[in-house]
């Protein structure tokens, strides 16, 4: 591709060099037209070479953008190498969708440097990135949801020259702080619209009598231009109701048209690359229902979304026009430009109005849609996880591993039954955190149709709600522990609400001390069990494990074992049976002998 956009490039300078050439014989040709007796050659070889003029200026604007495509297309696959080579930074990591008091995300590491969303998103509008940061945090009720997503994640997957292609598309709007690629603003599409819906904008202009009046104007007009130019009158009287009639126009109008430019002119700049975007999406062989169903929506109303958004740039253009003051005046004299300008803007406003926000919510969708697939793509290795509908928590893994460790994870099976609490025990650093956020994202993962980091993963659709990661508020007067308590609040709230829960637990109240902490777990367990509550604890706590004999066979300890000898080794496997070396000590001793 590098070395196309090299020759094309190469081909661009020639090109330009022909522009000066041609022009500057056509130049030559006129002056010895003029100069030598207005002979016919040299009139036509004017007139060729103005010709090749035109044709090799064509040419030269074909030429270059085909060069902005293929760099744009460059600049897609230029990321994805990085992608593969794991540097995410020319992605976006989602901070600003970070919660710490969501239900998983903040745990689960699921925006943020280096997260889940930033491995995954490749957006190309604002709307886009809300979508795919949306699912990721709200995931599907029902196994047929989640299905839909499947085949369209696997369906775009599979067309990988169109989603390069699509990406490419969307890189056409430019930060002109830095000179960088950024997404399409929907937001500001939106809010122009929502502008523009509540405005009333010369409705007069709208009204059949007001065409019949415009075009008894023209006609008028050209009628004292006609006998003006046969003598039978003379020219001024043409002029000056050419004047009028143009202060007339801009008179009646400017507040119209002020109000236009002020509501539509922040979605100019996203307008074009927009347009390419929904052409795309039209102009797709789309199989999946879940995607069909998208670009139908696209095609619906008057002409569909892609003759909307086109008919709107073709308005924002003529806006444009009107900054040149002498096309102001000839337009508005000769044409009533500023009436028929109002009066298209009208006609858009009543046929497309109504359509605007569920078409960008098909593009955001599809935009969504595209990163997913990506992700897809890009990860081979990954398997499709089963679905399945049930009314209990299940969870079946094999193999499973956490996405962000890549070849060198240690891959753990296990299984999780309906109503049961398996609590997790292990040294510093063995493990534990990493194995819970491994059921976590991988479920995330697997509701929304994205492959999963397992050899085989079988889940049903229940609700999640995780605590690993409370911290303090010390702006609002909130303590490690009060913030713990607050969490767990949240919850029962949370697991009160839902018909059954997987709760993902990182230490129970660990800003208390240890007697306390263990009688304050068991009585939350045990509290918590009364729900329809399925649980994984993972404590340092040895004590709590001896609830596996007190209630009533719900209770399973696991733990992640080392081996201490001169040095320490973590195998990363889960085993059941509770930890039986610690590791703190130890650790302590050798920076000690160290000092």
């Amino acid at each position: 591709m590098s070395c196309e956009i090299s020759s094309l490039k190469k081909k661009g300078r020639m090109y330009v060099t022909l522009e000066l050439a041609t022009f500057g014989l056509a130049v030559v040709a006129a002056v010895v037209y003029c100069a030598y007796g207005m002979q016919w050659p040299y009139l036509a070889a004017t007139a060729v070479m103005m010709a090749a003029y035109a044709a090799v200026r064509s040419c030269d604007v074909r030429n270059g953008r085909r060069i902005e495509s293929l760099r744009r297309l460059h600049s897609v696959y230029t990321k994805e190498r990085r992608y593969m080579e794991g540097d995410y930074s020319c992605f976006g990591g989602g901070s600003r969708y970070i919660d710490p008091s969501h239900a998983f995300t903040f745990d689960m590491d699921v925006f943020g440097h280096e997260s889940l969303f930033n491995r995954i998103n490749r957006s190309v509008t604002t709307g886009g990135s809300d979508t795919l940061a949306s699912w990721l945090g709200n995931l599907p009720k029902d196994k047929a949801q989640t299905e839909r997503r499947r085949q369209a994640v696997d369906e775009l997957a599979g067309m990988e020259k169109w989603r390069a292609e699509f990406m490419a598309d969307g890189q056409g709007t430019t930060d002109s702080a830095n000179g960088k690629h950024k997404e399409i603003d929907t937001a500001a599409i939106l809010d122009a619209v929502t502008q523009v819906s509540g405005m009333d904008i010369a409705p007069k202009a709208g009204q059949a009598w007001t065409l019949g009046v415009a075009i008894a104007a023209l006609t008028v007009f050209a009628l004292l231009i006609i006998l003006s130019a046969i003598g039978i009158m003379p020219g001024t009287i043409a002029a000056l109701w050419g004047v009028v009639q143009m202060f007339i126009v801009i008179g009646l109008n400017a507040r119209s048209i002020r109000n236009i430019s002020r509501a539509v002119e922040k979605m100019h700049a996203n307008l074009r690359t927009y347009i390419s975007l929904i052409r795309r999406i039209s102009d797709a062989g789309f199989a999946c229902a879940e995607l069909k169903e998208l670009q139908a929506k696209l095609s619906d109303g008057d002409g569909g979304a892609l003759e909307s958004f086109g008919k709107l740039s073709g308005i924002l253009d003529s806006l444009d026009r009107r900054g040149n003051f002498i096309g102001l005046i000839l337009f508005n004299m000769f044409a009533l430009s500023d009436y028929f300008l109002v009066r298209r803007f009208l006609k858009w406003q009543r046929l497309y109005m109504r359509s605007i926000t569920e078409w960008t919510d098909c593009v955001s969708r599809v935009d969504a849609l595209v990163s997913m697939g990506t992700f897809r793509f890009n990860e081979p290795k990954a398997t499709t996880a089963e679905v399945i509908e049930a009314d209990e928590v299940v969870y079946n893994a094999r193999g499973l591993y956490h996405p962000f460790l890549g070849d060198k994870a240690v891959r753990n099976d296990f299984n999780i039954s309906d109503g049961h609490y398996y609590i997790i025990t292990g040294a510093n650093m063995a493990g534990k955190s990493t194995f819970l956020r491994s059921i976590g994202v991988n479920y995330i993962l697997a509701m929304n149709g994205m492959p999963v980091f397992a050899d085989s993963l079988r889940v049903s659709v229940f609700n999640l709600f995780s605590s690993m990661r409370t911290s303090d508020d010390l702006s609002r007067g909130i303590s490690y522990f009060n913030a713990e308590l607050l969490r767990l609040k949240q919850l029962l709230d949370n697991c009160r609400r839902a018909t059954r829960t997987l709760i993902i637990l990182d230490e129970i109240l660990k800003g208390t001390n240890s007697l306390d902490k263990l009688n304050g777990s068991r009585l939350f367990l045990k509290a918590v069990a009364q729900l329809p509550v399925t649980g994984i604890i993972a404590t340092h706590d040895l004590e709590l494990s001896k609830m596996e004999n007190e209630e009533n066979g719900r209770f399973h300890n696991w733990c992640f074992e080392i081996e201490l000898t001169d040095n320490i080794t973590y195998t990363y496997k889960i085993t059941p049976g509770v930890a039986r070396n610690q590791n703190a000590t130890f650790l302590l001793k050798n920076i000690l002998k160290d000092t």
